[in-house]
């Protein structure tokens, strides 16, 4: 009899002991893979959001997942290591000190939270020591508890692990006020703080193409004009002749080169040492090309502060294309996954557009949109709006809020008509 009561207890035992290391009906399994950074020291997070060859005690790499609930939260760890390793793990103002041991997909329970916000959560890991090559593979977390009642987000999509990296981009469509457009001026302010790596600040877009400012590097900054092809292709190199966008001319300093991997088509940039908390001006200019039968001739110009004066980047011409401006927008984008988890901001205001044989005509209406990062719910740090007047635009970092998809937006009149004469742009 003592026998079985002591089998039934141990059984009990590693039935709780299961539950309480994160097995239970509600636990939810955060992979690493797509939700991990590498925030300090040396990189050991691959393009493709995996853990490679972390080996030094210097690198801090961070997962996000966000609770759409508060209440408790219970923390596990899924590991699997070839040799003994410290880790210290850091999560919601606690730190734990767990062992690794020789093991595949081993579970080990860090610990519970009674309260927790709803919202981004970030668990931090750094190696402390290893008698091996490296301190493990961290396979997951593993979370349970009143916040997983409703449904907790994270990347866990294999299709998003790069795209989720990389964040939501977010998007504001312009209501122009008046027909055949051939003129947009926009002016563009990034808040100092907001501009890491990886930022396209796209001021004027239209239907074929976008024109904007970016940071390439810590050393390089760019302003770039870009035209789709109409021949869709990601290979520039499989546009027919007919189908070419051609350059007209370009300004001072400006390469101009064909691009694909997005479509294909012509992109025109220049290294331009732009900086944060400065409003810089966007002008573009789009009408049916005058020289050229079937074409589209776009243009355009920023305005330098530094020395007041316009600058031409390019004039290009877009076969198979009749038109004026279309689609007017403005976006925020991270190109580089390594750069995700660093929030970002940028305003726009004081826009207007003109038509032929009018006066200019101020841009007060905005329409929120998102691409399908955000639609999919891999990430919800995202948001648009109106704010101090400028429309705005914010993605990344894992804040919390975020905003309606389809939203529209007013921004009250500043009636601070460009002051431009077009007859003399560069």
């Amino acid at each position: 009899m003592n026998y079985f009561i002591i089998l039934l207890l141990s059984l009990f035992a590693f039935t709780a002991s299961s539950q309480h290391l994160g097995n239970s009906e509600h636990t939810v399994e955060v992979p690493l893979q797509g939700n991990t950074y590498t925030t300090s020291g040396p990189n050991a997070i691959d393009r493709n959001g995996r853990l490679r060859a972390w080996d030094k005690p210097a690198t801090v790499l961070s997962t996000y997942f966000r609770v759409s609930s508060p209440g408790s939260l219970k923390l596990s760890l899924k590991y699997t290591a070839q040799s003994e390793s410290a880790v210290k793990i850091s999560c919601l103002g606690r730190s734990y000190e767990v062992k690794f041991v020789p093991a595949k997909d081993t579970v080990i329970h860090l610990g519970d939270i009674e309260e927790v916000a709803k919202g981004y959560i970030k668990m931090d890991f750094q190696g402390i020591s290893t008698s091996g090559k490296d301190f493990g593979n961290i396979r997951s977390i593993l979370i349970d508890g009143k916040v997983t009642r409703d449904k907790p987000m994270f990347v866990n999509k294999p299709d998003y692990h790069y795209w989720g990296r990389r964040g939501p981009s977010v998007h504001i469509g312009y209501t122009l006020p008046s027909n055949n457009v051939e003129w947009f001026y926009n002016e563009v302010t990034v808040p100092e703080g907001s501009d890491p790596i990886g930022s396209y600040f796209m001021s004027n877009g239209f239907g074929e193409g976008y024109f904007g400012m970016q940071v390439n590097s810590e050393t390089e900054r760019r302003v770039l004009f870009s035209v789709w092809s109409p021949y869709k292709t990601d290979n520039p190199k499989e546009i027919p002749d007919d189908e070419q966008v051609l350059l007209n001319r370009k300004g001072e300093g400006v390469t101009s080169q064909a691009f694909g991997g997005e479509g294909s088509g012509r992109q025109n940039f220049m290294t331009f040492a732009w900086k944060a908390g400065v409003t810089y001006k966007f002008l573009t200019h789009i009408v049916p090309d005058p020289d050229r039968n079937g074409y589209t001739r776009y243009t355009c110009w920023l305005f330098n502060p530094d020395d007041s004066k316009w600058m031409l980047i390019a004039s290009n011409s877009r076969p198979k294309t009749n038109k004026y401006y279309s689609h007017s927008h403005s976006f925020l984008e991270n190109f580089n996954p390594s750069y995700g988890y660093i929030s970002r901001k940028v305003f726009f205001g004081n826009m207007w557009s003109k038509s032929a044989g009018e006066d200019w005509k101020e841009v007060t209406t905005g329409k929120f949109t998102h691409d399908a990062t955000a639609s999919a719910e891999q990430r919800m740090d995202y948001q648009g709006g109106v704010e101090d007047g400028k429309f705005f635009l914010r993605n990344c970092g894992f804040f919390s809020e975020y905003t309606k998809y389809g939203s529209i937006f007013t921004r009250n009149p500043e009636g601070k008509k460009p002051k431009i004469d077009l007859d003399k742009l560069p």
